[in-house]
């Protein structure tokens, strides 16, 4: 992985807990967002953990190029805020999730390695009341109507966990609420990213805000 933060203590200190691990390798350190497109290009890794404010190029300008270029390689944000316009943004460019970067070092490693295996950082504190904010404030365009229209090709019961996933909901706590078993709410997680076309679940829960399956602060 690559670990990508203007303060060198924080970026020094993140690859040292990430490195450690007998599991996680991390290729290498940059120190803005140029660096970290370059650096993601050299080396291909599977998760990129990226600052959101930086010098040279921002962590959103730099988490566009990177999903646009090397959809291989999952963003993971780091803001130090647990509000910030920049994260959602990142969020729509292709981000697989966020960490607030006082995150302990137990839930950064748990972190990393969620996305790595293809999951996302759906804290249901933070990141579906940012997406449930900014997702409202963006205005309705032509692509509103078409993502809704989307909505029809999948199963009534594909819809309802689209809903349930928007809420922050797990696997488990799905399973729950339609009286089905985690294996079934897995198979149901997977055809709605196919069908809709979409990275993984954090972007499942921009969707269904923005084609109105959800409003903000529904629960």
């Amino acid at each position: 992985m690559v670990v990508a933060d203007d303060q060198e203590l924080v970026r020094a200190g993140f690859g040292m807990i990430l490195d450690a691990q007998p599991d996680i390798e991390v290729v290498a350190e940059a120190g803005d967002g140029a660096q970290a497109v370059a650096a993601v290009a050299e080396h291909r890794p599977d998760v990129l953990l990226l600052d959101v404010r930086m010098p040279v190029m921002d962590g959103l300008e730099a988490a566009r190029q990177v999903c646009a270029g090397h959809p291989e390689t999952r963003v993971i944000m780091l803001t130090t805020f647990d509000i910030d316009d920049y994260v959602y943004d990142a969020l729509y460019a292709g981000a697989s999730g966020f960490l607030l970067k006082d995150v302990r070092r137990d839930d950064l490693v748990h972190g990393v390695r969620m996305v790595a295996s293809g999951e996302a950082l759906l804290a249901p504190s933070v990141t579906r009341r940012l997406i449930g904010e900014f997702a409202a404030r963006r205005p309705g365009g032509p692509a509103a109507v078409p993502r809704s229209r989307l909505l029809d090709q999948l199963t009534g019961r594909e819809q309802e966990t689209l809903r349930l996933l928007a809420r922050g909901l797990s696997n488990a706590e799905i399973a729950a609420e339609l009286t089905v078993s985690e294996h079934t709410v897995k198979t149901h997680v997977s055809n709605v990213l196919a069908k809709l076309h979409l990275r993984d679940r954090v972007h499942a829960v921009v969707f269904a805000y923005e084609a109105g399956a959800v409003v903000a602060g529904e629960s």
